[in-house]
């Protein structure tokens, strides 16, 4: 989020956009990513378990995480010209699950949300915070086609590191005694 980590409230949805996927996208995608029959060839695709032409996975994937930056980006200006310092959103650790649970075919809108399901202050990483967040894609029916289990690291407004952190990382910079430092001597 492009919130401070203090200002992000749980459970609390950002719908992300919607696309609406064509047959000639869903072609030219898996042609380049995924070419699998089923993905590229129409007609051969009517023969599959799919019963025609479906998208990629990984193309319901890149269309929701582009609608996911692009709300990011919006809502890091939206809180500027309310003249809010943003907050500081930093990479994803990984993903913990991710599921394709309906076919994303030709004609189909699929709307994508997110919501941040928990937090907590990293471990391992002073000054930031892990965000656990949720993202649904469901179609024109409400059908869920796609969810994932994701986290990001989002910064702390007001952190201080501990006097003892930033005497010991100082310490580590000086030639001699960082040496020592990292040898454990």
């Amino acid at each position: 989020m492009t919130r401070w980590f203090e200002d992000i409230v749980i459970d609390e949805e950002f719908a992300l956009g919607e696309h609406t996927f064509s047959a000639g996208e869903i072609v030219r995608f898996a042609t380049l990513y995924d070419p699998q029959y089923f993905h590229v060839d129409a007609e051969a695709a009517k023969h599959s378990h799919f019963g025609g032409l479906v998208a990629s996975g990984w193309h319901t994937v890149s269309v929701g995480h582009r609608k996911m930056v692009d709300r990011l980006f919006e809502e890091e200006e939206a809180l500027r010209q309310q003249g809010k310092e943003p907050g500081v959103s930093g990479p994803s650790p990984g993903v913990n699950s991710m599921e394709f649970k309906v076919p994303v075919r030709p004609g189909d809108t699929v709307s994508y949300a997110l919501a941040v399901t928990g937090k907590r202050a990293s471990n391992s990483i002073p000054g930031w915070g892990l965000l656990f967040n949720r993202l649904k894609a469901t179609n024109q029916r409400g059908e869920l086609v796609y969810q994932a289990e994701l986290v990001g690291f989002s910064k702390l407004r007001d952190y201080r590191m501990p006097l003892k952190t930033r005497v010991l990382l100082a310490l580590t910079r000086l030639p001699l005694i960082g040496a020592r430092l990292k040898r454990g001597t």
